[in-house]
C-alpha cells in the first residue's frame, strides 16, 4: 500500500507541475517526508492522505487506488 500511495502522490504532483519543494510549501509536510512517502518508505495516516488530497486537488481515493 505504501508503494501505491507513493507512486500516486509522485504522479499527481508531477501532473500538477509541482516540485517536492513546492508541495512542501503548500502542504506543510517537509520535503524529506514527501520524498520518503513517494519512495514508499513512509506510512501516511488517513489525516495525511486527506491533507495531501486537498492540496493536490484530488479525491482521497485517488491516492490509494492502484493504477492499471
Amino acid at each position: 500500500m505504501r508503494k501505491i500511495v507513493g507512486e500516486n502522490v509522485a504522479r499527481i504532483r508531477r501532473d500538477k507541475g509541482l516540485t517536492q519543494e513546492q508541495l512542501e510549501a503548500r502542504s506543510g509536510f517537509s520535503q524529506q517526508y514527501l520524498s520518503g512517502l513517494e519512495r514508499g518508505r513512509r506510512n501516511p495516516t488517513i489525516i495525511t492522505l486527506y491533507e495531501l488530497s486537498l492540496v493536490l486537488g484530488v479525491a482521497c481515493d485517488e491516492l490509494v487506488r492502484p493504477q492499471r
